[in-house]
């Protein structure tokens, strides 16, 4: 139990630096922002450990090989056009791009590949994976939400660079995953 919360909290860093990077984009952040992101990354995260705990031992080997990245290519993308935009957008275009779907669901995906390797490790040590992912999904979703609000707060500070800030958040995530990967 103690081992699968230590995972669980590893597993949401990615996530929580990724929600506090949205939260200093969002101009007027209401709690109905968090929650949506939250619940991008807390499903997210719950879900992929329950895909790799089925895929089975030999399917994980194949998804290694390119997982990290698939996941720095989207990172890199979506921070690279965070950079960008902070350039070239007007304040009131950047708060909808956070929770624009289809950009809130690749970062999910992004930072929730680790978690599909991560369950299938538990599906060779047998770790029944429904509490596992529980677990997972709930601290990640928990940490998410407190983190768009911790990034609001940043971003009272640093408003002129917040998006620019953030773009740089997720292209390192996607460097550190590279690295990581290569060690």
């Amino acid at each position: 139990m103690l081992t699968t919360l230590f995972i669980a909290i590893g597993l949401a860093m990615d996530a929580l630096a990724i929600s506090i990077s949205s939260g200093l984009k969002l101009k007027g952040l209401r709690i109905s922002y968090a929650l949506r992101i939250a619940a991008a990354f807390g499903l997210a995260q719950a879900v992929m450990p329950v895909i790799g705990w089925f895929a089975g031992y030999g399917a994980g080997e194949l998804i290694a090989d390119f997982d990290h990245w698939v996941a720095f290519g989207l990172l890199a993308a979506i921070g690279g056009r965070m950079v960008w935009d902070s350039f070239t957008r007007e304040e009131t275009e950047r708060t909808l791009e956070v929770l624009h779907a289809p950009r809130l669901l690749l970062l999910a995906i992004a930072t929730s590949l680790d978690a599909m390797a991560v369950g299938l490790g538990l599906s060779l040590l047998r770790v029944p994976i429904l509490h596992a992912a529980t677990l997972i999904g709930v601290i990640t979703f928990t940490l998410s939400f407190w983190g768009v609000f911790a990034g609001d707060r940043i971003g009272r500070y640093c408003e002129n660079k917040a998006e620019m800030i953030g773009g740089i958040v997720l292209i390192a995530i996607g460097v550190k995953m590279l690295i990581d990967h290569s060690l």
